[in-house]
């Protein structure tokens, strides 16, 4: 195996034939500059380089200007002199000119010159910054992340002018050979946060990185807990703001959604818009999500639990009402709630797979048809279509999609618990789970800081968890920030914001 370009060119051309064998896309091409004394040789991926600055530019200096080279090192004449453009590199390893050309770079060997030139020429085809689609904003930022790596790091750049953020590159996948990008500031993040990151980024060898929820899948410190202790989105100025808050973001090649950590409970019930509205009205619609994600993860079971083993806790009327819509129904209360649920369920996943405006309809028109001829048919009684439909709609306002479908998931467990026992087993099942949750952490952060743990929560913790503060009010940065750069706001002059 080579491992070192040789000053032979033939060598070097035998060499990356039988490596690029079979690759149809694979564009390989003799040339012969300086009244044809020189020999050069040009390897590229079609399709995958921009096609008018390597042809009309790049090797136009080459061929059609008059080149004169003297007898010795004409190849780092033609370097320095004649190649007509700034972004290109030296290399003399073999694996390195392959993994260049392969990501949409051109490469040139020269005759007697034991490296090649790596030329930027790198034009990919992708999809251009557009509208976000999970992470709809109202007043705020309307571009989303897109698949292309650079595109990516420079949205995050653009909102962030500062040499303070740093962006490390490193490559993932024996195959795949994927970018990450790890950015973080400088002077906000925890250094032993930091070193645990790169640490565990560095721990593993795997085939390919296709998404970034591989990363997350690999990382994670619990693989088995279902809140993901990562936080994703595809909006650059969310990440932006996770980094001015002394946080990490991951940015992973041929993915639109990029990784924030660490991340603790709190975060996954904040939206973009609530620090674009008003303070007042953020508030209101943040302590809703709060009260919506109780209802959708308790509300199934809290119902079984009264209607079916403590109806002496609910009012006369309710009870009775309770007892006559179930009137003629054949299935026992659990079986009739997981039915419906599990319906909801089926008719939520395949609204996601169906096109969009079908999908739509699907989810609104289906649980409208298949409610009313349940209830009509007597499979269920209308409470628990109202329930399952309130269950449904309160996960709905759960910000991050991840996070909802943990609640979702959590929501049988609840169901199963409370079928068996009651209030006394869904109480056992709420503290199993709040035990599970107060145990988790994400890269050294307790998952449910500052709610139940006082340890790294500075002054201010409460500036920006259930509630938030004005803006004008809110001095501090978050508890994820290094010790000593907490300070985010100061309206005395003589104090610098650090």
């Amino acid at each position: 195996m080579h491992n070192k370009i040789e000053t032979e060119l033939e060598t070097n051309i035998r060499y990356i034939e039988s490596r690029f064998e079979g690759c149809a896309d694979a564009v390989m091409r003799r040339i012969l500059v300086g009244d044809e004394k020189l020999g050069m040789y040009v390897v590229y991926m079609d399709s995958m380089y921009d096609r008018d600055f390597i042809d009309g530019v790049v090797l136009k200096s080459l061929l059609f200007d008059r080149i004169q080279l003297p007898d010795q090192n004409a190849g780092q004449v033609i370097f320095n002199k004649y190649l007509a453009t700034a972004d290109v590199k030296e290399t003399n390893q073999m694996e390195m000119l392959i993994d260049e050309v392969l990501k949409g770079n051109t490469a040139i060997l020269i005759d007697g010159m034991a490296k090649a030139m790596i030329v930027s020429s790198k034009n990919l085809p992708g999809r251009g910054v557009s509208e976000a689609e999970t992470e709809v904003s109202v007043r705020g930022s309307k571009e989303s992340f897109t698949e292309s790596f650079r595109v990516n790091t420079v949205l995050i750049r653009r909102r962030i002018r500062d040499t303070r953020l740093k962006s490390r590159q490193m490559t993932i996948g024996v195959r795949s050979k994927t970018d990450v990008a790890l950015m973080y500031m400088e002077d906000l993040v925890r250094p032993e946060m930091l070193k645990q990151v790169i640490r565990k980024l560095e721990s593993f060898k795997i085939d390919a990185i296709l998404d970034s929820s591989y990363l997350e899948s690999l990382t994670e410190e619990k693989w088995y807990s279902p809140f993901p202790q990562y936080q994703s989105t595809e909006r650059p100025d969310k990440a932006a703001s996770a980094l001015l808050e002394g946080r990490i973001v991951l940015v992973v090649d041929n993915s639109p959604m990029v990784l924030l950590l660490p991340t603790v409970f709190a975060c996954f019930f904040q939206a973009s818009d609530d620090y674009y509205d008003r303070w007042d009205a953020a508030n209101f619609v943040r302590i809703l999500r709060y009260a919506a994600a109780f209802f959708a993860v308790l509300l199934p079971g809290m119902y079984i639990a009264l209607a079916g083993f403590h109806p002496e806790a609910l009012p006369l009327s309710f009870a009775l009402s309770f007892a006559a819509s179930r009137e003629g129904v054949p299935f026992t209360l659990p079986v009739e709630v997981v039915v419906m649920e599990l319906a909801f369920e089926l008719l939520r996943e395949a609204g996601i797979r169906l096109p969009g405006p079908m999908g739509s309809t699907l989810g609104i028109v289906g649980g409208l048809i298949i409610g009313q001829a349940a209830v009509d048919a007597h499979i269920v009684s209308p409470v628990v279509v109202i329930l399952v439909a309130l269950t449904a709609l309160s996960a709905f306002t759960i910000p991050n999609d991840l996070f909802a479908s943990a609640f979702r998931m959590i929501k049988f467990y609840f169901i199963a618990a409370a079928s068996i026992g009651g209030f006394v087993g869904l109480t056992a099942a709420v503290l199993t789970v709040l035990t599970h949750l107060s145990g988790l952490k994400s890269f050294g952060i307790p998952y449910m800081l500052p709610f139940v743990s006082a340890e790294m929560a500075p002054k201010g913790k409460w500036q920006d968890n259930i509630w938030r503060m004005p803006l004008g009010k809110m001095y501090e940065r978050p508890y994820f920030t290094r010790k000593g750069h907490r300070r985010r706001l100061r309206k005395e002059k003589k104090n610098d914001i650090r």
